[in-house]
């Protein structure tokens, strides 16, 4: 099957990423990394919000608590959305200057997952870290080039997976009680042409939707790989997407300008807007942080 995706919001930004649901508030929460700028919409309304973070942010994530959780270039760290004041919670190994945090998300069991990237995005500079309750840092995955989206099958029986230049989602097991992922396999494999692998959400049917960047698209596959349908979307760098509205039938996809010349820009003036589209598909509500 295939869909067009409409434009949601023209947000014009730099590096969208990182899009999820906030029930309690009718809104979708995303970030634009770069800009260190972590920003909310809610549709019904037209509202929008933004928090400077004052470094790039790579992730946002729910509180079990209230307000928001983000995944920072130095760290992790609480925002206080009254007053955008930021409460530091905890570093990671190989914090530089150098590396980014990139796309992180909540597990089921409540841990917030993040992984980072070079800069200069040379091979093997990333790393996936998980924030577990305590406060505790986990190195979870080191030699990473560019981490990206992840999200969990129904019933926390695997992990999706994907660093971006190796062209493929990948599969892990997954131990809900400790955390811990193992027999890393593919997945599905991206062809060549068609985009790199960027962010992506698993739906309650458990079928992965992911945003293709360079390749216009979000792709869903069933649970056993197959291709079932293509969300066309009018921006060249589609980077990730997630479920929401009322009903979490509406799939929120972000994109980006950063890197596009000017008159490809002019051409494609939608570049760095939230698109929507609905596909008969409903996702799940996202998993909040228990610290």
């Amino acid at each position: 099957m295939e869909w067009t995706a409409e434009l949601a919001l023209d947000a014009r930004a730099d590096l969208g990423e990182g899009p999820l649901w906030d029930a309690a508030g009718s809104r979708l929460v995303w970030v634009d990394i770069m800009a260190g700028r972590v920003n909310a919409f809610a549709p019904a309304t037209g509202r929008t919000q933004s928090w400077a973070a004052g470094e790039p942010v790579g992730a946002a994530a729910l509180r079990a608590s209230g307000g928001l959780l983000l995944a920072l270039q130095s760290g992790f760290a609480a925002l206080d959305e009254a007053t955008g004041a930021l409460t530091k919670l905890a570093g990671y190994e190989a914090a530089t200057p150098e590396v980014r945090m990139n796309d992180g998300k909540c597990d089921p069991a409540g841990r917030f997952w993040a992984g980072t990237m070079a800069f200069d995005q040379r091979p093997g500079a990333g790393a996936l870290y998980r924030l577990d309750p305590s406060g505790a840092v986990a190195t979870v995955l080191t030699g990473v080039g560019i981490s990206n989206g992840l999200d969990w099958a129904p019933g926390g029986q695997g992990m999706y997976y994907v660093d971006s230049p190796t062209a493929r989602i990948d599969l892990f097991d997954y131990d809900a009680a400790t955390g811990a992922i193992s027999g890393r396999r593919p997945f599905v494999r991206i062809e060549e042409g068609a985009g790199w692998p960027d962010g992506l959400t698993v739906d309650a049917a458990g079928n992965v939707w992911v945003a293709l960047w360079g390749g216009s698209a979000v792709r869903c596959y069933s649970p056993a790989g197959k291709l079932e349908g293509v969300v066309r979307v009018p921006a060249l760098q589609s980077s990730s997407c997630a479920f929401g509205g009322e009903d979490l039938g509406d799939l929120y996809i972000t994109s980006a300008r950063t890197g596009l010349a000017e008159d490809v820009l002019a051409q494609n003036p939608a570049n760095g807007g939230v698109f929507v589209v609905r596909t008969g598909a409903r996702g799940r509500a996202p998993w909040k942080y228990s610290g």
